[in-house]
């Protein structure tokens, strides 16, 4: 699934968006875990302040 999340951003204005993926610790666990989302290349910046 994640290939056609991919290859569909490849096509005309898609290029201005970008998969990112992120490592959040859990306060409870003390465990990893990955926070992926498709955001645009302008707010990059923003979701890994958050």
């Amino acid at each position: 699934m994640a290939k056609k999340a991919v290859a569909s951003l490849q096509k005309g204005e898609g290029r201005a968006y970008a998969k990112v993926i992120k490592m959040v610790k859990s306060p409870k666990t003390g465990a990893y875990t990955f926070q992926e989302e498709i955001v645009h290349n302008e707010k990059i910046n923003d979701f890994f302040k958050k």
